[in-house]
């Protein structure tokens, strides 16, 4: 049996992984996606930074409008549903837009007005952890993250990227009052030794005050939940507050109630902070624990959020105009 196990790690240490379950959505799917899409429909494609190991991180353009919004999917790597939400809703959004057709009972020319900048995977390098796949890993790297998932083969339950770091407590607002139990690299909640130390949080902040967005989702999992607030001004409480019901609205998710001691370090914390505008945590899916939702939820998800981007998008060509 002993030597059964170390057959088992060598090979683990040494070869990378040979196939991916018909019920992942990888990185390499994505990439394909993307490319077939760009060309189909003649989009925008730009890489805004590259992952701890290397990976490129893409954003893609959907529209013409000059003012834009931002929707960013997979900051954990076993969140990838919310990749799969967000390429659906490109391709659709972009086929619409191509033939000049409503999306639902908005006109979709006004993508004219205000674009949709997607970034569907922010954290591939976790994802393929996650999925089990760890050819992008040489042989060190992959001691390195059995070390950082406790020595266990369940990898199902990573979150962070491939240095162990919880990309979605990155982000400066809030990033010191953030105290947990994580106080070195592993597969969930560290937050690092400092603000930004992951290169995937820096270059989504890069790109984002580059951007100038005027409204900010992060798509997550899991708990069909809606954040959208963190220290927001008192004077744009009525507005943030007014996209995030519409959004529930839609969506049947629950709008959760403001705390007053509210620890940030998220991604849409820092947006709201940063820019003093609308930004949400949209979690998907049914509350599971420590995994990916499965693939049996996505239909259902879909139709919860297909509304959503070009909602989002009518209200911020308002805000404009305001």
């Amino acid at each position: 049996m002993k030597k059964i196990i170390l057959l088992w790690w060598i090979c683990f240490l040494l070869y990378p992984s040979s196939a991916f379950s018909e019920q992942l959505y990888s990185p390499e799917t994505m990439e394909k996606d993307l490319l077939e899409m760009e060309k189909k429909y003649q989009l925008k494609t730009v890489t805004i930074g590259e992952t701890e190991k290397g990976k490129p991180i893409k954003a893609v353009k959907l529209g013409r409008g000059q003012n834009s919004i931002l929707m960013v999917g997979a900051h954990h790597g076993r969140e990838w549903l919310s990749t799969m939400i967000l390429m659906k809703m490109l391709q659709d959004y972009a086929s619409a837009y191509q033939t000049g057709k409503p999306i639902g009972e908005i006109p979709s020319d006004l993508l004219d007005e205000v674009s949709i900048w997607f970034i569907p995977m922010l954290n591939p390098d976790g994802v393929r952890i996650q999925q089990g796949d760890f050819s992008h890993l040489n042989v060190w790297e992959r001691v390195a993250v059995w070390k950082m998932n406790d020595y266990s083969t369940e990898w199902s339950r990573w979150k962070a990227n491939a240095n162990g770091i919880d990309l979605n407590r990155q982000y400066p607002s809030g990033w010191d009052d953030i105290i947990n139990e994580a106080k070195q690299p592993t597969y969930q909640f560290y937050k690092g030794k400092r603000p930004l130390m992951a290169s995937e949080a820096k270059a989504l902040v890069s790109f984002t005050k580059k951007l100038d967005p005027l409204i900010a989702v992060s798509y997550h999992t899991s708990g069909r939940e809606i954040f959208w607030h963190y220290h927001n001004k008192p004077k744009n409480m009525a507005r943030d507050y007014g996209i995030a019901k519409k959004t529930a609205e839609l969506t049947g998710y629950e709008l959760t109630i403001p705390e007053k001691e509210a620890i940030g370090s998220g991604f849409t914390d820092w947006f709201i902070t940063e820019f003093e505008r609308p930004a949400l945590t949209i979690e998907l899916s049914y509350l599971v624990e420590e995994t990916n939702p499965p693939l049996s939820v996505f239909p259902e998800e879909w139709d919860r959020n297909r509304q959503v981007g070009m909602m989002l998008v009518q209200e911020a060509n308002r805000l404009n105009n305001y």
